[in-house]
């Protein structure tokens, strides 16, 4: 990202939910309960990263959240995790304060109505109550500051009735279980939505039994499996009050034999290190990490921003070491942009992880793992002011050479993406993946998670021919908000995570980890492209 810009752009929701509080509000109806504490939120800007959203909802009236001083409109919003009638807000301002602020209630958390205006408001506490507004997402809108500096809040209190209170109807039982896709180690399987009078929030998947993850759409590849083996499986649907249906019927699947001697994981992710340490519990990183440990991946990925915000080898040693270091031996780095703002531009990075990341002398490089072949290329000589024709033409050459059937680039600015950085990526490039066959492309630089449908070099839908590039940019820097969706994606949020990468000889599928190494997406396995 711009690095005029990045600290305006900082956004830090919480993925991880541990639970709401649920102390009675002494205003509105008796069964108004507190809604938003600890509840994930987004917030338009930061001062620093000493000042981060969650501290508004954090129960803690020493820690607060602080915009970027100078600067209106700014604004704070908080997923209450599910509808509710929105009765009370409170809030506990610190000395920079709203004078004029709205209120706002959405049920997407894109389209808002106005709960209430204030005006000429003199800071401390307000304590809103009487509010009529309905929805799952709360935001607070400071649209004249009190003072010269900017918005701080020490607490924003949401209190409500949520819409599955005293529900006890469990979800319909998940229909029409079926596989695909069934490899020697992986079974794709899919089935029809449940249905709820309030939601259902996911599904969990039964392996022989025994749940083995929780998926929130309805698709998921197992993977990990052995070779020649039936397995039973089975799903369940949960709604927002906690009611789990029955299991659906079981199915038997068994994978198919063999699979190669190439089969291997990967863990891959981009936007990496801010600098902070697992002694503060808003520091991601570390616990991104984590997720790494329990893939236990042959290799790691980097998709560059490896270090915030200079990437001096300083921040390197104090950060980026303290958590993802511990994987230095087995990764395969590519460099950013944040790693180009060192001086001399990369010293960090280079110093950092030396031949690792220099193989040949050039921060560009490939490398062989079973029937794959993976490309790791700086795109910082791709997009403005860079000077690709000796990549470029390292490129060709390479991809000319290889003998391997699977091919893969990594790199880190996307050539599509529909976040807040856009698909600025270099058309010359994609277009050589896409005459090459290359198989994935895996780009950071957004902080968010995109996968998208296979794409020629146009950008268009291309199921039988065309390319697979997945954004990973959410392995610890502050997320970014997402554009508009587009048809070419095959699915996108805002979360926290790492990707899994199960490769086969002649196949790949992807899964997306949460911090709870809950699965949040899983791709259907991708057969690899004859290549030309």
């Amino acid at each position: 990202m711009s690095k005029r810009i990045r600290r305006l752009s900082a956004l830090l929701p919480l993925v991880l939910v541990a639970g709401v509080g649920v102390s009675a509000a002494t205003a509105g109806t008796t069964a108004d309960v507190l809604l938003s504490r600890g509840q994930p939120v987004l917030a338009s800007s930061i001062e620093d990263g000493t000042f981060p959203a969650e501290n508004a909802v954090d129960g803690n009236t020493t820690t607060r959240w602080a915009s970027v001083e100078y600067v209106d409109p700014q604004w704070i919003w908080v997923d209450l995790g599910q509808a509710a009638d929105v009765h009370r807000v409170k809030l506990n301002w610190e000395a920079a304060y709203a004078s004029s602020y709205r209120i706002e209630v959405s049920d997407d958390g894109t389209n808002f109505t106005t709960a209430k205006s204030l005006t000429g408001q003199n800071g401390g506490t307000d304590d809103i109550t009487g509010l009529t507004g309905h929805g799952r997402y709360v935001r607070i809108v400071g649209t004249q500051r009190g003072t010269a500096w900017g918005y701080s809040l020490f607490e924003l209190e949401v209190y409500g009735v949520t819409d599955s209170t005293g529900d006890t109807e469990a979800p319909t039982v998940p229909a029409g279980l079926a596989s695909s896709a069934v490899t020697a180690n992986s079974v794709g399987l899919s089935w029809t939505a449940s249905t709820d009078n309030i939601g259902v929030s996911g599904y969990d998947v039964l392996r022989n039994g025994v749940v083995v993850a929780t998926s929130t759409t309805t698709s998921y590849t197992d993977t990990g499996l052995t070779a020649d083996t039936s397995y039973s499986y089975s799903v369940r649907a949960r709604d927002l009050a906690g009611n789990v249906s029955a299991a659906s019927p079981a199915i038997t699947v068994k994978t198919s034999t063999g699979g190669g001697t190439g089969a291997f994981v990967l863990a891959a992710a981009g936007d990496i290190a801010k600098q902070c340490t697992a002694s503060s519990s808003s520091c991601i990183h570390p616990k991104t990490a984590k997720i790494v440990d329990f893939i236990k991946p042959a290799n790691v990925v980097t998709m560059g921003d490896n270090q915030y915000d200079d990437a001096h080898l300083s921040d390197f040693q104090n950060y980026y070491d303290k958590s993802w270091g511990r994987f230095k031996s087995i990764t395969k780095p590519s460099a950013g942009n944040h790693e180009s703002y060192s001086s001399p531009a990369f010293d960090g990075y280079e110093r950092y992880f030396g031949t690792i990341a220099k193989p040949n002398g050039k921060r560009y490089y490939s490398w062989d793992k079973g029937n794959w072949h993976f490309i790791a290329l700086d795109s910082n000589d791709f997009v403005s002011g860079g000077s690709p024709s000796a990549q470029m033409t390292w490129l060709k050459a390479d991809l000319a050479a290889t003998n391997k059937g699977c091919v893969a680039a990594y790199y880190h600015h996307p050539r599509w993406s529909t976040g807040a950085r856009g698909s600025v990526g270099d058309p010359a490039l994609w277009k050589v993946m896409t005459d090459n066959k290359v198989d994935l492309v895996l780009n950071g630089h957004d902080h968010h998670y995109e996968r998208f449908h296979p794409l020629n070099s146009s950008g268009a839908r291309d199921d039988a021919g065309g390319t697979v590039e997945i954004i990973g940019g959410m392995a610890g820097a502050s997320p970014y908000e997402l554009g508009p969706a587009k048809s070419i994606t095959a699915k996108r949020m805002v979360a926290y995570g790492v990707l899994k990468l199960n490769m086969t000889d002649n196949s790949f599928t992807s899964t997306l980890l949460g911090l709870n190494n809950e699965v949040l997406d899983s791709s259907p396995t991708r057969t690899c492209l004859a290549k030309p």
